[in-house]
């Protein structure tokens, strides 16, 4: 099931603190992640659990992560199908499933661990 919350929700603490702070995740995607104010979650629950998360804001993504890939996807296809989404720069370890969900990588891509996606190209 995937739901859609802010900070402020009553159960967002209960679901996202094990992923706030934690190393093994940093290590993984090489990102922190952050419960900033201004951030709408997509968050993939199973059993009680996160399985896969992006955060989303100003249609920028900030964070993504997930336990296993078929997670991500249907994140990510909600995030689409919601959202007109300008460069984010994300983790580089999804790269093919972006693609596979549609998004468009940025062809400048300067980082290392990162990789510049979209939908929507910004308006100049």
């Amino acid at each position: 099931m995937i739901i859609k919350m802010n900070n402020k929700e009553e159960k967002f603490y209960q679901y996202m603190g094990r992923i706030f702070g934690s190393r093994t995740i940093e290590r993984q995607i090489n990102d922190r992640i952050y419960d900033d104010d201004n951030k709408e979650w997509y968050v993939y629950i199973e059993e009680e659990k996160v399985m896969a998360l992006v955060s989303i804001s100003k249609n920028v993504i900030k964070n993504i992560y997930t336990t296993k890939e078929k997670y991500l996807e249907k994140v990510l296809e909600k995030v689409r199908e919601e959202n007109s989404i300008t460069y984010s720069i994300v983790t580089k370890c999804y790269t093919e499933l972006y693609q596979k969900c549609g998004f468009k990588i940025s062809e400048n891509q300067e980082y290392k661990n990162f990789v510049t996606i979209y939908t929507e190209e910004k308006r100049k």
